[in-house]
């Protein structure tokens, strides 16, 4: 009975940790940002990490209370930690399209953006955007 608490942290290690600061394209290389600037993703939230790699049917794991270490801003937005399996117990990948960690955070990159939450909230604040810009061109022919 008391042997299979040891095996836990055997079955954690072929989990590896993804941080939504690894593929912020708002975060320095300093900062933790470990993709490319231009791959990367503004502002990513560890649900829609989440979300991503679920849909593709890796095994998941979102620990929300977990911060990045490098991580000053102590809001929810920027909490939470993914876990994702990516090696079997032989140590063979779990998805040939997924052999390295650097692959996961790529595709998760690639795939956050075309996301139903986030392509509601950019065409909600083009729409915005679009009638600030009217009211300004109104104020400035009232002036003439």
């Amino acid at each position: 009975m008391a042997w299979a608490v040891p095996s836990l942290p055997t079955d954690k290690s072929r989990f590896i940790c993804i941080y939504p600061a690894y593929i912020n394209n708002k975060k320095t290389i300093a900062e933790g940002r470990r993709i490319p600037i231009d791959k990367a993703v503004e502002n990513p939230t560890s649900t829609e990490i989440q979300d991503v790699c679920a849909a593709v049917g890796l095994n998941v794991l979102l620990e929300k209370n977990k911060m990045y270490p490098r991580e000053w801003n102590r809001d929810a937005q920027y909490r939470g930690r993914v876990r994702i399996q990516l090696k079997e117990e032989d140590g063979s990948p779990c998805f040939p399209q997924f052999p390295t960690r650097k692959s996961v955070m790529l595709y998760a990159a690639e795939t956050i953006p075309k996301l139903k939450t986030r392509t509601q909230k950019m065409g909600g604040s083009d729409q915005n955007l679009q009638q600030g810009e009217g009211g300004k061109k109104g104020k400035g022919k009232k002036k003439k």
